[in-house]
Protein backbone atom coordinates (compact mmCIF):
# COMPACT_ATOMS: atom_id res chain seq x y z
CA UNK A 1 0.00 0.00 0.00
CA UNK A 2 1.27 3.61 -0.73
CA UNK A 3 -0.74 6.87 -1.37
CA UNK A 4 -3.37 7.09 -3.73
CA UNK A 5 -4.09 3.25 -2.87
CA UNK A 6 -7.62 2.58 -3.61
CA UNK A 7 -8.59 1.30 -0.16
CA UNK A 8 -12.90 1.27 -1.54
CA UNK A 9 -14.43 1.52 -5.31
CA UNK A 10 -17.79 1.26 -5.47
CA UNK A 11 -20.56 1.55 -8.28
CA UNK A 12 -23.07 3.72 -6.69
CA UNK A 13 -26.89 4.56 -7.07
CA UNK A 14 -27.18 8.20 -7.45
CA UNK A 15 -26.46 9.62 -11.19
CA UNK A 16 -24.87 6.88 -12.90
CA UNK A 17 -26.96 3.81 -12.11
CA UNK A 18 -30.05 5.52 -13.89
CA UNK A 19 -27.84 5.17 -17.20
CA UNK A 20 -27.88 1.59 -18.76
CA UNK A 21 -25.42 2.53 -21.01
CA UNK A 22 -22.55 3.24 -17.95
CA UNK A 23 -23.91 0.21 -16.33
CA UNK A 24 -23.63 -2.14 -19.04
CA UNK A 25 -20.02 -0.93 -19.66
CA UNK A 26 -19.09 -1.53 -16.45
CA UNK A 27 -20.51 -5.73 -17.02
CA UNK A 28 -18.61 -6.03 -19.81
CA UNK A 29 -15.03 -4.31 -18.72
CA UNK A 30 -15.68 -6.95 -15.80
CA UNK A 31 -16.28 -9.93 -18.38
CA UNK A 32 -12.95 -9.13 -20.08
CA UNK A 33 -10.97 -8.64 -17.06
CA UNK A 34 -11.94 -11.83 -16.00
CA UNK A 35 -10.95 -13.51 -19.33
CA UNK A 36 -7.67 -11.73 -19.28
CA UNK A 37 -7.37 -13.46 -15.63
CA UNK A 38 -7.28 -9.91 -13.99
CA UNK A 39 -8.67 -9.60 -10.26
CA UNK A 40 -9.51 -6.72 -7.98
CA UNK A 41 -6.23 -6.76 -5.54
CA UNK A 42 -7.13 -7.84 -2.14
CA UNK A 43 -7.63 -5.07 0.65
CA UNK A 44 -10.14 -2.86 -2.00
CA UNK A 45 -13.75 -2.71 -0.69
CA UNK A 46 -15.85 -2.89 -3.21
CA UNK A 47 -19.70 -2.82 -3.82
CA UNK A 48 -22.69 -2.08 -6.12
CA UNK A 49 -25.80 -0.09 -5.12
CA UNK A 50 -27.88 0.45 -7.77
CA UNK A 51 -30.96 2.69 -7.00
CA UNK A 52 -33.21 0.69 -9.37
CA UNK A 53 -34.63 -3.40 -9.06
CA UNK A 54 -34.47 -2.80 -12.77
CA UNK A 55 -30.60 -2.62 -12.62
CA UNK A 56 -30.20 -5.68 -11.49
CA UNK A 57 -32.51 -7.51 -13.25
CA UNK A 58 -30.69 -6.73 -16.61
CA UNK A 59 -27.30 -7.19 -15.60
CA UNK A 60 -28.44 -10.99 -13.91
CA UNK A 61 -30.40 -11.75 -17.70
CA UNK A 62 -27.45 -10.44 -19.09
CA UNK A 63 -25.00 -12.49 -17.29
CA UNK A 64 -22.91 -9.59 -16.63
CA UNK A 65 -23.78 -9.58 -13.04
CA UNK A 66 -21.95 -12.53 -12.50
CA UNK A 67 -18.87 -11.04 -13.94
CA UNK A 68 -19.14 -8.39 -11.42
CA UNK A 69 -19.48 -10.63 -8.66
CA UNK A 70 -16.81 -12.03 -9.16
CA UNK A 71 -15.06 -9.25 -9.12
CA UNK A 72 -16.45 -8.11 -5.72
CA UNK A 73 -18.64 -5.66 -7.16
CA UNK A 74 -21.99 -7.64 -5.80
CA UNK A 75 -25.84 -6.10 -4.87
CA UNK A 76 -25.17 -4.72 -1.41
CA UNK A 77 -28.30 -2.60 -1.41
CA UNK A 78 -30.65 -0.13 -2.87
CA UNK A 79 -30.15 3.59 -2.82
CA UNK A 80 -27.74 5.62 -0.84
CA UNK A 81 -24.98 3.95 0.43
CA UNK A 82 -21.59 4.68 0.17
CA UNK A 83 -21.87 7.84 -0.97
CA UNK A 84 -23.08 8.89 2.17
CA UNK A 85 -20.43 7.03 4.05
CA UNK A 86 -22.25 3.87 4.69
CA UNK A 87 -19.88 1.70 3.10
CA UNK A 88 -18.71 0.05 6.50
CA UNK A 89 -15.47 -0.60 7.36
CA UNK A 90 -12.26 -1.44 5.69
CA UNK A 91 -10.39 -4.01 6.43
CA UNK A 92 -8.63 -3.23 10.09
CA UNK A 93 -5.28 -4.17 7.73
CA UNK A 94 -5.93 -1.90 5.75
CA UNK A 95 -6.53 0.50 8.37
CA UNK A 96 -3.54 0.00 10.43
CA UNK A 97 -1.10 0.66 7.44
CA UNK A 98 -3.14 3.51 6.56
CA UNK A 99 -3.29 5.31 9.76
CA UNK A 100 0.56 3.65 10.59
CA UNK A 101 2.07 5.16 7.60
CA UNK A 102 -0.19 8.57 7.23
CA UNK A 103 -0.82 7.64 3.58
CA UNK A 104 -3.62 9.20 1.65
CA UNK A 105 -6.27 6.40 0.83
CA UNK A 106 -8.09 6.71 -2.11
CA UNK A 107 -12.43 5.74 -2.40
CA UNK A 108 -13.40 5.70 -6.37
CA UNK A 109 -17.20 5.57 -6.40
CA UNK A 110 -19.56 6.48 -9.26
CA UNK A 111 -21.73 8.85 -7.19
CA UNK A 112 -22.10 13.04 -6.70
CA UNK A 113 -20.11 13.38 -3.19
CA UNK A 114 -16.43 13.18 -2.88
CA UNK A 115 -15.49 15.29 -0.06
CA UNK A 116 -12.60 14.01 2.19
CA UNK A 117 -14.08 11.77 5.08
CA UNK A 118 -17.44 11.82 3.86
CA UNK A 119 -16.79 8.36 1.67
CA UNK A 120 -14.99 7.13 4.49
CA UNK A 121 -12.62 8.51 7.33
CA UNK A 122 -9.98 7.05 5.92
CA UNK A 123 -10.03 8.01 2.77
CA UNK A 124 -8.62 11.60 2.36
CA UNK A 125 -8.89 11.43 -1.63
CA UNK A 126 -12.13 10.39 -2.83
CA UNK A 127 -13.09 10.78 -6.97
CA UNK A 128 -15.73 10.67 -9.17
CA UNK A 129 -15.81 8.33 -11.82
CA UNK A 130 -18.36 6.20 -14.40
CA UNK A 131 -19.04 3.02 -13.17
CA UNK A 132 -16.26 1.25 -15.70
CA UNK A 133 -13.91 3.48 -14.73
CA UNK A 134 -14.42 2.93 -11.19
CA UNK A 135 -13.95 -0.84 -12.08
CA UNK A 136 -10.94 -0.15 -13.70
CA UNK A 137 -9.40 1.88 -11.17
CA UNK A 138 -10.20 -0.49 -8.52
CA UNK A 139 -8.64 -3.35 -11.10
CA UNK A 140 -5.24 -1.41 -10.82
CA UNK A 141 -5.17 -0.57 -7.16
CA UNK A 142 -4.31 2.98 -7.42
CA UNK A 143 -5.47 6.36 -8.90
CA UNK A 144 -2.62 7.63 -10.07
CA UNK A 145 -2.41 5.65 -13.02
CA UNK A 146 -2.25 6.75 -16.78
CA UNK A 147 -4.65 4.40 -18.34
CA UNK A 148 -3.46 5.09 -21.62
CA UNK A 149 0.12 4.60 -20.79
CA UNK A 150 0.13 2.13 -18.30
CA UNK A 151 -0.94 -1.35 -18.06
CA UNK A 152 -3.62 -2.27 -15.33
CA UNK A 153 -1.56 -5.41 -14.89
CA UNK A 154 0.90 -6.97 -17.07
CA UNK A 155 0.31 -6.53 -20.59
CA UNK A 156 -3.35 -5.25 -20.47
CA UNK A 157 -4.04 -1.72 -20.75
CA UNK A 158 -7.63 -0.49 -20.53
CA UNK A 159 -7.87 -0.16 -24.25
CA UNK A 160 -7.80 -4.03 -24.21
CA UNK A 161 -10.85 -4.32 -21.52
CA UNK A 162 -12.88 -1.03 -22.96
CA UNK A 163 -16.06 -2.55 -24.52
CA UNK A 164 -17.35 -0.83 -27.91
CA UNK A 165 -20.44 1.21 -28.42
CA UNK A 166 -21.63 -1.67 -30.91
CA UNK A 167 -20.98 -4.48 -27.47
CA UNK A 168 -22.86 -2.14 -24.84
CA UNK A 169 -25.80 -1.04 -27.95
CA UNK A 170 -26.06 -5.06 -28.19
CA UNK A 171 -27.00 -5.57 -24.59
CA UNK A 172 -29.21 -2.76 -24.02
CA UNK A 173 -30.92 -3.41 -27.27
CA UNK A 174 -31.32 -7.85 -26.15
CA UNK A 175 -31.89 -7.51 -22.12
CA UNK A 176 -33.40 -3.80 -21.21
CA UNK A 177 -37.16 -3.88 -22.15
CA UNK A 178 -40.23 -1.73 -20.95
CA UNK A 179 -41.66 -5.22 -19.55
CA UNK A 180 -38.77 -5.11 -17.22
CA UNK A 181 -39.53 -1.86 -15.69
CA UNK A 182 -43.36 -2.86 -15.28
CA UNK A 183 -42.49 -6.23 -13.69
CA UNK A 184 -40.33 -4.27 -11.07
CA UNK A 185 -42.48 -1.65 -10.31
CA UNK A 186 -46.39 -2.63 -11.11
CA UNK A 187 -46.57 -3.42 -7.53
CA UNK A 188 -44.77 -0.90 -6.02
CA UNK A 189 -46.86 0.34 -3.62
CA UNK A 190 -48.09 -2.89 -1.94
CA UNK A 191 -44.67 -4.49 -1.84
CA UNK A 192 -43.70 -3.14 1.86
CA UNK A 193 -46.41 -3.69 4.03
CA UNK A 194 -44.99 -1.79 6.62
Amino acid sequence: MRHGSVVIASITSCTNTSNPNVLIAAGLLAQKALEKGLRVPPGIKTSLSPGSHVVTKYLECSGLQASLDALGFQATGYGCMTCIGNSGDVAPEVAECINTNNFVAAAVLSGNRNFEARIHPLTAANYLASPPLVLAYALAGRVDIDFANEPIASGVYLRDLWPTSEEIANIVNRYITPDMFREVYEHITTMNES
